[in-house]
């Protein structure tokens, strides 16, 4: 028996060619979009999940209440994580890790520049990182010792042994090699070459006992048996013994294995962060299947009057309505599997691109068993999902009445065909308004007015003999006309490193929190960096050596301190007392898509890492580079010259958003393709259908225009409906979205009105295509046989 609806279901395959192709090209597309996006989301769901006591670790938060919103965030002191264990005893573990830092590795002539962590010794106790050489219980114990990952050994060490070998770290302290990693897989949020232990913090007088900065993050370990719910209530309270600064700060502990998914707070309150772009492309992943299904249904469905004597004859002879759906459902898994087989030629080829755009490293193991298993699922839930409707459809009808040629052709405003040609041109011009909201919220905050130049500024971080030879190397880039300006800055002018509410200043009040932005600078920062000078003056050491304690404050920081007449003014950060020497217009400091900030720029008794340089705009920016990597080769040798460009830099922000336009541009253009596909067919049998009846209308004049309008008039007015449906519900998601930015774009009416009349000029050409071919057809060809 199934050998015989195998046949059948073959033969009818080859027998409708053009139809069979559309339904495979169709579902594989789609199933191949699909996988693609569950690959990404099972990546995105495995992160960190990979660590063998994840259950037990927990990330260490504040909270604070501001203005009455209550503030969580993740970074607290150094001392804390001491506290902590000393305090609880439900604690196994507490370790802490630095922020990343990049340092230059040196054996013999080979220089590496690699990026690591600071942490303590029972990091590698807490988190899963597999030693391939060395003792986890030891190999960050000695102060001097370093565990390197095997892609940096490999290319330090070549293929020697490194446990024991010594390398100079920062040209300046000699490590010992204690253990290698294994690579860090791709499903962990950690990102390190080395790890260096924590007393390394206090040789180099990196380490602070000082409650109020918040700089690293610190992780504790729970003992076995021990539970969040006893220790939450405890460690609320920690601020209060050892923090005489805030100690109204509560403390909590949140669970490791949410941190990147679901760590993001509004007043106090977990809301949602990564798992909401996930949810999001998971459910676009099942519209885009649900789409290509809808396509084999229609194609389907569409042909029953092909396929209706069939049945007929066969109820006739004895054939149960069971055999007839098992049949037909046997056709559509046939269709399936097929389809299966192309979308994992398209997945295999698509993948490298696929990986690229999404930055990750995603594969299929055919060697898997969960791989067939899974992918027979995939051919069984697609083929019966897709072949349901049909089934029960084609089977269902009535032998005398299909035998005879009476087949029902009922007109009904509703159908079940048409309702699902809406649901697809729904969902796709939704699609089409999210991808023209994104590309105009990306390109608006891209246009945002930065309050500084960014064309023809680099910057380089101090390595090495960099800060001790800075004067020697900014007098030579200036003398040699490399550049126009140069400043050296406690961070990139792209990025804040440091904010307080600890500034004080006459008539604050002592209940304000607002956090401050920290910026320290030398000299001539408006000049190099080109900000807007609203009142007083620029930094100028040689004309006014005081400048040392002087400070710019932005616009923003004014209207927040209230000062009428701000030059002069006093305002004490970190037991420091700095004179108002000028404001600055503000400018955009952290993210282009948030308000500007109150901020404050401190003189040369801050502290400082990077060097901002504005090259000379006559020579060549490669005649730039050069010479200023000769001058910097000059004074720090043993470092290579990296230049960032500000612009480069800034330009990284974007990349989210970018990624989800460019997904959004993909999946957009599969989903129209797909829709575009089943209407293909079904106007192709629309045409082949009323064949006669275009014959006989053109006899009696009927034009080109007037065929091709009749044709194409029934699916257009579906078009109609999908987007009056799809407009309100695309108009919540975006809002919902943009709801995440403070800097944003206003939903316009048109952006709705070009995505309606883009999707009505896809549908019209579409069918158009086919009803022009119909409507030109001989009519002696198709009414000869009447």
């Amino acid at each position: 028996m199934f050998r015989n609806y195998f046949k059948i279901a073959w033969r009818n395959l080859l027998r409708n060619k053009t139809f069979s192709l559309l339904n495979i090209v169709g579902l594989s597309i789609g199933i191949a979009a699909s996988v693609l996006i569950f690959l990404w989301i099972l990546s995105e769901l495995n992160v960190d999940q990979f660590h063998q006591k994840k259950d037990r670790i927990y990330q260490v938060y504040n909270q604070y209440e501001v203005d009455g919103e209550i503030w969580t965030w993740n970074t607290v002191p150094k001392p804390m994580a001491t506290a902590i264990k000393q305090e609880y005893p439900e604690v196994e573990h507490a370790t802490r890790v630095n922020y990343s830092i990049p340092l230059l590795f040196s054996l013999g002539d080979n220089r590496i520049k690699a990026t690591g962590n600071v942490v303590d010794s029972t990091f590698l106790d807490v988190f899963t990182f597999p030693l391939l050489k060395g003792d986890p219980q030891s190999v960050l114990n000695k102060i001097n010792s370093v565990v390197i990952t095997e892609t940096l050994a490999h290319n330090l060490f070549k293929n020697a042994n490194p446990i024991g070998q010594v390398v100079k770290i920062d040209n300046a302290d000699n490590f010992t090699v204690t253990g290698v990693l294994k690579d860090l897989p791709d499903n962990t949020s950690f990102d390190f070459d080395f790890l260096i232990p924590w007393s390394y913090m206090k040789q180099k007088d990196w380490d602070d006992d000082n409650w109020g900065n918040n700089s690293i993050s610190t992780y504790v370990l729970l003992k076995k048996g021990s539970s969040l719910d006893n220790i939450a209530p405890k460690i609320k309270t920690l601020r209060e013994k050892y923090d005489q600064g805030s100690p109204d700060m509560e403390t909590i502990l949140y669970p490791f294995t949410r941190s990147y998914l679901y760590a993001k707070f509004e007043n106090g309150k977990e809301a949602g962060g990564r798992i909401d772009l996930i949810s999001m492309f998971g459910i676009i992943a099942v519209f885009i299947l649900l789409i290509a299904c809808i396509n084999f249904m229609n194609l389907s469905t569409a042909r029953s009057e092909k396929r209706a004597k069939e049945v007929g004859i066969r109820k006739v002879i004895g054939a149960q309505k069971k055999s007839l759906i098992l049949q037909f459902l046997g056709e559509s898994i046939l269709v399936s599997f097929l389809a299966c087989f192309l979308a994992l030629i398209i997945i295999f080829i698509s993948l490298p691109a696929f990986n690229n755009l999404v930055e990750k490293n995603l594969r299929l193991d055919l060697g898997s068993l969960w791989f067939w298993i899974i992918g027979l699922g995939i051919i069984l839930f697609t083929g019966i999902l897709s072949g349901s409707y049909p089934a029960l459809y084609l089977s269902a009808f009535k032998p005398v009445t299909v035998i005879k040629g009476f087949l029902n052709k009922k007109k009904s405003p509703i159908t079940p065909r048409k309702v699902l040609v809406v649901l697809q041109f729904t969902f796709a011009i939704v699609l089409i308004i999210a991808t023209v909201v994104v590309r105009q919220q990306l390109k608006n905050a891209q246009q945002r007015q930065l309050g500084y130049s960014k064309d023809n500024l680099v910057y380089y971080f101090m390595e090495g003999d960099a800060e001790k030879n800075y004067e020697l190397i900014k007098q030579e880039l200036l003398s040699s006309g490399t550049a126009v300006s140069v400043t050296k800055t406690s961070a990139p002018i792209t990025e804040g490193w440091s904010n307080s509410w600890g500034f004080e200043w006459k008539g604050k009040n002592e209940d304000n929190k607002t956090l401050i932005n920290r910026f320290c600078v030398d000299d001539a920062i408006a000049k190099t960096a080109g900000l807007k000078i609203l009142q007083g003056r620029d930094f100028d050491l040689q004309k006014y050596p005081t400048d040392s304690t002087g400070m710019l404050i932005n616009k923003s920081a004014l209207q927040l301190m209230k000062f009428e007449a701000p030059l002069g003014q006093t305002v004490k950060d970190n037991s420091i007392d700095w004179h108002i020497i000028g404001v600055v217009d503000d400018f955009v400091l952290t993210s282009p898509y948030q308000k500007i900030g109150p901020m404050a720029i401190e003189g040369a008794k801050g502290w400082f890492n990077v060097v901002h340089v504005r090259f000379n705009h006559t020579a060549s920016t490669k005649e730039n580079l050069t010479s200023a990597e000769n001058i910097l080769k000059k004074y720090n040798p043993e470092y290579p010259a990296q230049y960032h460009f500000v612009d480069t830099e800034y330009a990284k922000k974007f990349n989210d958003e970018e990624k989800i336009r460019k997904l959004a541009n993909l999946f957009a253009l599969l989903t129209i393709f797909i829709s575009c596909l089943g209407l293909f067919g079904l106007a192709s049998y629309m045409a082949e259908n009323r064949i006669k009846e275009i014959g006989i209308r053109k006899v009696l004049g009927a034009s080109v225009i007037n065929i091709t309008n009749l044709l194409s008039r029934e699916f257009l007015q579906l078009v109609f409906i999908a987007f009056f449906i799809a407009a309100p519900f695309a108009w919540y998601l975006m809002e919902r979205w943009l709801e995440n930015y403070t800097y944003r774009i206003t939903l316009s009416w048109w952006i709705f009105a070009s995505a309606g009349l883009l999707a009505t000029a896809i549908a019209l050409i579409t069918v158009s295509f086919q009803a022009i071919k119909a409507a030109l057809a001989n009519p002696v060809d198709s009414l000869r046989t009447e």
